[in-house]
């Protein structure tokens, strides 16, 4: 039998060169939730909900990390691993189809996405209207995509979340020379800890995809599993070596959620500073087919009128990552999804890889779809986020039970760790509950 073991790297450098999974799924999050959901929060409620932003982006990587170490300890997939919890199943359990529930609204959220994109070209080329310019970008998406390899993955989304990340970064930083620079003031609103009445729909849809989003939860082990985490560590036998070896690439794992989570905190932070400073004072709100052009006042207001271009090509950057990386995470899930239910049976990564490539044809006509029905992305984002939102408290409380119940006791985390995936799961549920109850109530 071939041993793929990997004694875990030590030193940064070495360590850095193990990273990509969670930059991949970064790829999916600087998107929809940063540049739509996060900035029209801001434009709505202003510094406010500042605080809201921060605890989305951090207290759900413990969720991340832990579901990760679960996946790569015992060499199961995401929904293999929520296949174990209990309760009611239709061949495979609740929490499995709860997401792809989920993954319904999740599609109106990918459309808008698109047509996002189809927003910035015609901006850039007027001549070709915008519903012209969808049918051009799912073709480009699709035979993108249809490469389909790991590594093409990894470096693709490294590029265009690190790129638009910087841009954005800078043009938050350069806020500080106009009339909207953000004040202490401003800063102190920011950690009241009030949840805005007028815009708690957007704050709850926003909460649902920054930082790491129910879809993104699901998607990293995946990820992990390609990256040869698992493998690396090698079948269970409870002695000595594997226990080092799976510590080590646990290790190795949370680097990697560490490093993520501080790119797309900078991002989210700049996207919602830029909101709430610049169109939240001048009462715009991004809708419809002028979402583009209303976003793009958060680049031409602290950097000039000459940086209207420059937003066109970063947000075509950041929505275009956002759809290539989570049509690839997406068509990854649902292969595995079809084979727990036994509609298909991949004999090998030849074709995993013959049925991936029809999922995201099928994905991205989808999405398509969607925006020509509708047309209204900023809405459409919301809808994806707030399906999420209601995801993840499920999620939360599945990985408590898979530390607890199935979890390799020689690998469980410390008491620290327990309390914050106990605390984080039940923050989400939380905030969940108090949303969908006040929208319910009308209080």
């Amino acid at each position: 039998m071939r041993d793929d073991t990997l004694t875990p790297p030590k030193g940064l450098l070495h360590t850095l060169r193990r990273l990509g999974p969670g930059l991949i799924v970064s790829g999916s999050i600087v998107g929809s939730g940063e540049l739509i959901a996060t900035t029209t929060l801001g434009a709505r409620v202003g510094f406010a909900a500042l605080w809201l932003i921060l605890l989305s982006c951090v207290i759900k990587v413990i969720v991340q990390e832990e579901l990760g170490r679960y996946c790569i300890s015992s060499n199961e997939t995401t929904f293999q691993a929520l296949d174990r919890i209990p309760g009611p199943r239709l061949r495979v359990s609740w929490v499995v189809w709860c997401w792809v529930l989920m993954l319904g609204g999740v599609t109106f959220q990918q459309g808008g996405i698109i047509g996002g994109i189809a927003q910035v070209c015609n901006l850039a080329l007027p001549p070709i209207r915008t519903e012209a310019w969808v049918f051009i970008i799912a073709v480009l998406a699709v035979a993108v995509l249809l490469r389909g390899h790991y590594r093409y993955i990894e470096r693709t989304c490294t590029f265009l979340v690190s790129s638009f990340t910087f841009i954005t970064v800078v043009c938050a930083v350069a806020l500080f020379w106009t009339p909207h620079a953000a004040t202490l003031e401003n800063v102190v609103e920011g950690f009241k800890f009030d949840l805005p009445a007028g815009g708690l729909a957007v704050a709850f849809a926003a909460f649902g995809i920054t930082g790491v989003g129910a879809t993104e939860l699901v998607y990293y082990p995946y990820w992990c599993l390609e990256k040869g985490y698992a493998r690396f560590v090698g079948p269970s036998d409870r002695s000595r070596a594997w226990v080092k070896r799976a510590r080590g690439w646990i290790r190795v794992m949370q680097i990697d959620t560490a490093v993520a989570m501080v790119i797309y905190t900078l991002a989210t932070v700049a996207f919602y500073v830029l909101g709430a400073g610049v169109l939240y004072g001048e009462q715009k709100i991004p809708a419809g087919y002028d979402m583009v052009r209303t976003l793009s006042s958060i680049y031409t207001t602290t950097l000039g009128r000459w940086a209207f271009y420059l937003f066109l090509l970063g947000a075509f950057i950041v929505l275009f990552s956002t759809t290539f990386s989570a049509t690839a995470s997406t068509s990854r899930v649902l292969v595995d999804f079809l084979t727990l239910l036994r509609l298909i049976r991949p004999a090998d990564d030849s074709d995993r890889l013959f049925w991936r490539r029809r999922i995201v044809v099928g994905l991205i006509s989808l999405y398509t779809f969607w925006y020509l029905m509708l047309g209204m992305p900023v809405l459409m984002v919301l809808i994806g986020g707030i399906a999420q939102a209601c995801m993840l408290p499920v999620l939360g409380f599945s990985t408590v039970y898979l530390r607890y119940k199935h979890t390799e006791h020689s690998i469980r985390p410390g008491l620290l760790i327990d309390v914050l995936l106990w605390t984080a799961s039940t923050l989400m549920l939380g905030f969940a509950v108090y949303t969908l109850a006040f929208q319910l109530l009308g209080q």
